[in-house]
């Protein structure tokens, strides 16, 4: 089974151009990753959530580096083992670029994703992630769009992946823009049975908010 990580980022990733193709990829991206890695731990019984805090259960290794390391953040921070959920995914942004490196990894591994190293203008080195095998990514859809269009009631884990694919707005991507359309109600009823990614979302919109504003008023 794919963690969550994995499967927001092959969601993100073109298939063919092996390339990210949510908007504003960076913080956006960034804090999914975040989200996905907490909502690992939350499913790990290491943590808990409720619409307001982050409650650290449990800060045993857990053998993945990742993990381990959001764990170690959270320990030297969260103080009497609880803190504001906000707040502890604006400390742990920096690891995103850790969690995605690691995540790329994972996916080469598995035999999902191949690295290709090329060069603009033949001078400037640059690299994407083209998908080997796409079973994981149409599996994945078609599982997602099947609970969109239908009544049926998300799983715990699909609840978390909806919120996410929600956040990043991949959902263009799955649906035609009729059902897009259609169902739009009820994705954001859906992406809202998950604390940490409503948390994700809020994050996102305070970042882009921020960015948007003039430097001199």
């Amino acid at each position: 089974m794919l963690s969550f990580a994995e499967e927001i980022y092959l969601l993100a990733l073109d298939d063919v151009t092996g390339k990210i193709t949510i908007p504003s990829q960076d913080i956006v991206l960034n804090s999914a990753l975040i989200g996905a890695v907490l909502c690992e731990l939350s499913f790990l019984n290491k943590i808990d959530t409720d619409q307001d805090n982050l409650i650290l259960l449990d800060t045993e290794p857990t053998g993945n580096q990742i993990l381990d390391d959001i764990i170690a953040i959270l320990k030297n921070d969260v103080s009497d083992k609880k803190a504001p959920l906000y707040h502890c995914l604006k400390i742990l942004l920096p690891k995103a670029r850790d969690i995605e490196e690691q995540t790329l990894k994972s996916l080469q591994e598995k035999g999902i994703l191949k690295k290709v190293e090329e060069k603009i203008f033949w001078v400037f080195p640059t690299r994407r992630y083209p998908v080997i095998d796409n079973c994981e990514i149409k599996d994945a859809e078609r599982r997602l769009r099947e609970i969109i269009i239908t009544d049926e009631i998300p799983t715990p884990r699909e609840s978390v992946l909806i919120s996410l694919v929600y956040t990043c707005d991949l959902f263009s991507e799955i649906l035609s823009p009729k059902e897009l359309r259609r169902y739009s109600g009820r994705i954001e009823e859906l992406s809202k049975l998950d604390f940490v990614g409503q948390e994700v979302d809020q994050l996102i919109k305070q970042v882009n908010t921020f960015r948007s504003m003039p430097l001199y008023a």
